[in-house]
């Protein structure tokens, strides 16, 4: 019934951007506290950055100002656009969705970021 279909990542050099897209079915996104995690090789999963359905934003200290997460309500879709990109940031990225005072989460598959010249 809920998908989160994930979208945007791929091969980037250093420096570059991306803007990674998170499509939602079967939900509101306005109704969940949307989240991204990223996995690096040989790391657990890590929390990324959020947005809250009052449209607070909070993000991990050391990519603070290199991201932006938002929300397009009417296409039901949740960004994180990623900005000069260090190789450090490779990683495959999920998208979550978490209703407030819940204990229901929703999962993407992830998507791939690679940062390399």
């Amino acid at each position: 019934q809920v998908q989160l279909v994930e979208s945007g990542g791929g091969l980037v050099q250093p420096g570059g951007s991306l803007r990674l897209s998170c499509a939602a079915s079967g939900i509101a996104l306005n109704l969940y506290t949307v989240n991204w995690y990223r996995q690096a090789p040989g790391n657990q999963r890590e929390f990324v950055a959020s947005i809250t359905r009052e449209d607070r934003t909070n993000y991990i200290t050391s990519l603070k100002g290199r991201l932006l997460i938002s929300r397009d309500n009417l296409q039901n879709t949740a960004y994180l656009q990623m900005m000069n990109l260090k190789h450090e940031d490779t990683a495959v990225y999920y998208c979550n969705a978490k209703q407030p005072r819940r204990s229901i989460n929703y999962w993407g598959q992830g998507t791939q970021v690679t940062v390399s010249a």
